[in-house]
């Protein structure tokens, strides 16, 4: 550790922090599974797949969402080193939910991290003047910016020990488009994924795309490696056409079970969008349902026992229009109505 002084919030005294350069063994990973690969950068595919995948997939893919950052503590204050190789700025989207580090302690919120100005690099004290007790500190990093945590700065002879354990042992792992990564949630810990992951303490894993969700044979190879407790697919209303999607569904379907006979697979449909109400006569995503209806089905007829429909337009339909950003992407509501509709089914193929 290296101690040095910082400022914590407005009105606080200067404290002592001392900095633990990151990576460090005490501070778990959880959300890249190939951190072997890949550490100390968070990114969610290995260099192997940089020339496999479309660039516009390994650009998103240095946009860390659903890793996490986790530990034990009984540090009196928390502080974070943070560089940010880009600063995004999209329109529909805060600046904290693309680029902020949620702080949560014991599963609870607690503040985000995030450059507010034009800095890449920032130093911030999430909290001090606690008391000094064992806490549980998880923090997620950006859904839609590249981040470097730098060091994790701790309070004067503060302990760091392992986190709590996961109710299951292997992660649920992801695939989809942007509303996957997370888009459009006002913060980290409110992507979907995240949201019920707490509810139900398991580990996750999001390799959603935002706009390059369509179901390439090399993504699903690249789910396929992960050892997952379960598969969730959110997939289908990044492809261009119908054609696409239904020509790539079920072989996406295949490659994972070719891999993983046994492991469970949630389909998802598309939730409900307000382009199927303004333009009718092109919002393809009902045909898209039937095309995912029609994959689960064939695979359950053919005796896949461990492969379930999930009807999106059930999480987030036509009466939930508050949850939507513009016309496709949830909010907030839209996200905690997403978490709460897939709960159930996660708790039955789980067992939690």
């Amino acid at each position: 550790m290296t101690p040095t002084e910082v400022t914590g919030p407005p009105n606080a005294t200067r404290l002592i922090m001392h900095w633990i350069d990151f990576p460090d063994d005490r501070f778990v990973v959880n959300g890249l599974p190939w951190w072997s690969e890949t550490s100390p950068h968070l990114i969610r595919l290995p260099e192997r797949y940089k020339d496999r995948v479309r660039d516009a997939v390994w650009g998103l893919a240095q946009a860390p969402s659903g890793a996490r950052v986790r530990f034990a503590t009984d540090a009196t204050a928390l502080g974070l080193k943070l560089h940010y190789p880009r600063l995004n700025h999209m329109n529909n989207m805060p600046r904290i939910g693309q680029l902020g580090v949620d702080v949560y302690v014991d599963g609870e919120y607690w503040r985000p991290v995030f450059p507010a100005g034009d800095d890449h690099d920032l130093e911030a004290v999430a909290f001090d003047g606690m008391p000094a007790q064992r806490r549980e500190i998880c923090l997620y990093a950006s859904l839609y910016a590249p981040v470097q945590v730098q060091a994790i700065g701790l309070s004067e002879d503060a302990t760091v020990g392992a986190p709590a354990a996961f109710a299951v042992e292997k992660p649920v792992a992801y695939y989809g488009s942007s509303i996957t990564q997370g888009g459009c949630a006002s913060r980290a810990g409110m992507s979907y994924q995240a949201i019920v992951s707490r509810a139900l303490n398991v580990d996750f894993v999001n390799l959603g795309f935002s706009g390059n969700g369509r179901g390439e044979p090399e993504l699903a190879e690249a789910m396929a490696e992960i050892d997952a407790s379960c598969y969730v697919l959110d997939w289908a209303v990044n492809c261009p056409t119908l054609d696409e999607c239904e020509e790539r569904y079920a072989p996406f379907l295949q490659i994972i079970r070719d891999a993983r006979p046994d492991t469970p697979v949630i389909c998802v449909t598309p939730i409900f969008s307000t382009n199927e109400i303004l333009n009718p006569e092109t919002a393809k995503q009902e045909a898209m349902r039937e095309i995912i209806r029609g994959a689960v089905r064939e695979r359950v007829e053919a005796g896949d026992e461990m492969v379930r429909l999930v009807e999106g337009y059930r999480m987030l339909g036509p009466d939930d229009r508050e949850g939507l950003v513009d016309m496709t992407h949830p909010n907030d509501i839209g996200f905690v109505s997403m978490a709460r509709g897939l709960e159930p089914h996660l708790r039955a193929v789980l067992g939690v």
